[in-house]
């Protein structure tokens, strides 16, 4: 390394660090054309002051379904001033005062007082402002399912959908976000009776598809050259193992840190390769966070065990859960979805098939992750 080749120390690869952060929402979202439409279509009425169409945005993590909700409230937002848009963070507003205090807060600027105030009162002064001020709301709750974990989902989704009715004028949409249809079973035939959501899909993206986004990340966020065509190439075979579009950004952030802690003007392979084995372990303690909780169970079992047969593994799971076939049955085919197992088919058992489970990550970092959520 010659002495140009050093970076010095108030030197940096990045342009705009800002632009590698998973929150960040990017003017280009390409390859999500027909996935913005239908959801601009389905929030069409509430720009003529009419209740919008609900919506169920489906599909793994890392695939742009957030961030398109967050586009179309941002151009919302700049055409629509009789229309409030809010953003749940269901992982973290998981009850049903919890969701209503976050809209309470975007409506009025203030959080409601936090003990005193039953949580009738507060839907009660929500809706009486958007009747009084005419105004539609469209509330998306992202990670719908962590509602269902703990209870509150058909309280919440009841008293969104069903609000007109107690309240004549009240013109409320819900934009539902979840990573499997499957995981709202817990929605009662009330709730599903009113939700009637138009369902958008979020499929994986593909290699070329990550390259192109990725590219966009790069030349915003790093000075020219800072990375090389091989070197992202690297990353984005990294991250077309998993789909999940976040990893590729978390990598990119990261190797160009351990560039910068070497001192050198380039991101190397050896740097890429060094933020995989961080951002790998980080993408698995979130996909796993958000299983639910027999789910987190069940994936325990199979670490533990390694290598079962799906009747051993069903009667273990039994006696923990009191849970029945047919729920286990589609976890274990979610989990194989979602990479974390291997279940494959022999033909070892006594009728000619059985299924053998077993993790395809180390059982050890499965269970550290589990520790963690």
């Amino acid at each position: 390394m010659t002495g140009n080749d050093i970076l010095l120390w108030d030197e940096t690869l990045f342009k705009d660090l800002s632009v590698l952060e998973p929150d960040y929402l990017p003017e280009y979202f390409p390859h999500r054309d027909s996935q913005l439409n239908a959801l601009r279509f389905a929030l069409k009425p509430a720009l003529r002051g009419m209740r919008p169409l609900n919506c169920l945005l489906v599909g793994p993590p890392g695939t742009g379904k957030t961030s398109a909700v967050m586009k179309t409230f941002r151009e919302i937002e700049a055409h629509a001033p009789g229309i409030v848009t809010v953003k749940v963070n269901c992982q973290i507003d998981s009850t049903r005062f919890a969701v209503m205090s976050r809209i309470y807060r975007q409506l009025f600027g203030i959080s409601p007082p936090n003990s005193g105030i039953a949580f009738r009162k507060l839907f009660e002064t929500v809706v009486n402002f958007l009747v009084s001020s005419e105004k539609v709301l469209i509330v998306a709750l992202d990670d719908l399912n962590y509602l269902c974990c703990e209870g509150h989902a058909n309280e919440v989704m009841y008293s969104l959908l069903r609000a007109h009715e107690q309240y004549p004028g009240a013109k409320i949409g819900v934009i539902g976000i979840v990573n499997d249809a499957s995981d709202l079973y817990c929605l009662d035939s009330r709730v599903n009776s009113v939700f009637l959501p138009e369902e958008i899909s979020f499929p994986r993206y593909g290699e070329a598809e990550i390259l192109d986004i990725l590219k966009d990340r790069v030349r915003y966020g790093f000075y020219p050259k800072v990375i090389s065509d091989e070197v992202l190439g690297l990353v984005v075979s990294y991250v077309e193992k998993t789909g999940d579009l976040r990893v590729g950004i978390d990598l990119l952030r990261r190797s160009g840190f351990n560039a910068e802690r070497r001192g050198s003007r380039m991101i190397l392979s050896e740097d890429a390769e060094k933020a995989y084995e961080a951002s790998k372990l980080l993408h698995l303690c979130r996909g796993i966070s958000l299983l639910s909780d027999s789910e987190k169970q069940l994936l325990e079992l199979i670490a533990r065990a390694d290598d079962v047969k799906a009747g051993e593994l069903y009667k273990s799971f039994h006696e923990l859960t009191q849970l029945g076939y047919t729920r286990f049955y589609g976890m274990v085919n979610r989990l194989q979805t979602l990479n974390y197992v291997d279940a494959d088919f022999t033909g070892k058992g006594k009728r000619g098939r059985t299924r053998i489970i077993k993790t395809k990550y180390e059982a050890e970092d499965i269970l550290n992750c589990l520790k963690k959520s």
